[in-house]
């Protein structure tokens, strides 16, 4: 293939991460203060917050609910504010995460503001969604917070078995120029093959002779072409950059007949799962990132957020022996069976009433990945998260065997939600690509 592909212009995002749009500022009418600034609290300490009237004008009634990692109600009230300021507070009985849903009940206009007829709408709120929903979290001995589930006695002998069936696969790579208007950087769009499908991306680096450390960067969910001009950036800061789809479909495609409610296929079956060969795609571009010269040999690092968290850690965990560092902001993918086990869980949202999907899912649960992962991993936490619910990550970093550094983000949702909470994730990323770089290890800065 030699046809020469054009980049489009483009922001110059972090390489994967999920495009923000600009939006009106969200009127708050509640602020928050922890009794622990760090959001971290001990058994037998008392979780809390003091409630004061926010910048916007306190229009709404407000209830709320406390909840053991977002799923077992442990308290209720309402909130009382005449006197200008109120507390939310429990003890905390064992390790896990609190989550409190401060809601607005009563006082809004039924109708106006797009509003149908008798049905209040509310405005306002900490949570990205301006439903007059505030949200605030905990997290209670994080460093002993367990899986919900037993990992499955074959999970190695599963994934081994399908690396094995891959190796016998050849690579078959295919590479197409694309221009790209970033000066020094020369890129392509490759195509591998894996068992049972094609893996796709960008691979870009700086142009010249030379030897280069080498990022891996996975993709968050949904079906969208690839940021070209973002994977270009990365290659101008001196690193070999392999950009993955996370579908079978070239990555300037947007769409490429993939359905869009992928995550369900084939999830009552290991053999069927959508993530099988997803994550075996994951797996073959290493191989071909093995083989290529211009890799300086040492360094390669994983990065992603949300689903893109997700595969990096499971990648880690197929191919330990490989991997330098793991880099992940709100990763997704833990805790799949947790509304089982009195936990929330997140994304895939897989049904947990049905048991054969809830038996596949721990096949592709990354705390069933962190025992074989050795490389360092620091991981983005959003404590009122609900797309990658905080106790299922606190839960994978416990399993890792490697050094680990959690970052907590108490006021954080998801990072599409709340996307000024999650930025303390990308600036630390990019703390830790700059030493790698230039030849430094990644020391994380909180270790177990």
């Amino acid at each position: 293939m030699t046809r020469f592909l054009s980049c489009l212009a483009c922001a110059l995002l972090l390489a994967g991460a999920p495009p923000v749009a600009q939006r009106a500022p969200i009127p708050q009418q509640l602020t928050f203060t922890p009794y622990h600034a760090t959001g971290v609290y001990d058994v037998g300490e008392t979780v809390g917050w003091t409630v004061t009237p926010g910048p916007a004008p306190l229009t709404y009634a407000y209830k709320w609910t406390i909840r053991r990692n977002n799923a077992v109600v442990l308290k209720q009230g309402v909130l009382d504010l005449s006197t200008g300021k109120a507390a939310i507070e429990t003890v905390a009985d064992q390790p896990g995460m609190i989550y409190v849903a401060v809601e607005a009940s009563a006082d809004a206009s039924a109708t106006g503001n797009g509003a149908a007829e008798g049905v209040p709408r509310f405005e306002g709120g900490n949570t990205g969604r301006n439903t007059g929903l505030y949200a605030v979290g905990a997290a209670v001995a994080p460093a002993k917070i367990g899986p919900a589930t037993p990992r499955p006695s074959d999970f190695d002998a599963f994934w081994d078995g399908k690396l094995a069936a891959q190796a016998k696969v050849p690579v078959n790579a295919t590479l197409t120029p694309v221009e790209t208007t970033v000066p020094g950087v020369e890129m392509h769009i490759f195509q591998l093959d894996a068992l049972g499908s094609k893996a796709h991306g960008y691979v870009a680096r700086p142009i010249g002779d030379g030897k280069f450390p080498a990022v891996i960067q996975l993709q968050y969910a949904g079906v969208y072409a690839l940021n070209a001009a973002a994977v270009a950036k990365r290659a101008s800061e001196g690193w070999l950059i392999l950009n993955v789809d996370s579908h079978d479909k070239l990555p300037s495609d947007p769409a490429g007949g993939v359905p869009r409610g992928y995550q369900a296929v084939g999830n009552t079956d290991r053999e069927t799962s959508y993530f099988l060969n997803m994550y075996l795609r994951d797996s073959r571009v290493l191989d071909y990132l093995l083989t290529r010269p211009d890799w300086d040999g040492r360094t390669i690092v994983l990065m992603g957020g949300s689903m893109g968290g997700q595969q990096s850690l499971a990648l880690a965990g197929l191919r330990p022996e490989k991997i330098s560092a793991v880099l992940v902001c709100v990763p997704a993918g833990a805790d799949a069976n947790g509304d089982l086990h009195g936990r929330k869980a997140g994304y895939p949202n897989w049904p947990s009433d049905n048991p054969d999907v809830m038996k596949t899912a721990l096949y592709f649960d990354t705390v069933n990945f962190a025992p074989r992962i050795t490389a360092p991993v620091m991981a983005g936490i959003g404590f009122i998260d609900t797309i990658s619910p905080p106790a299922g990550i606190w839960s994978m970093l416990n399993q890792v065997r490697g050094p680990v550094e959690p970052l907590p983000m108490i006021e954080s949702e998801h990072d599409n939600l709340t996307p000024d909470k999650v930025r303390a994730c990308p600036v630390r990323t990019a703390e830790i690509l700059d030493q790698l770089v230039h030849g430094s290890p990644f020391a994380p800065k909180i270790a177990r």
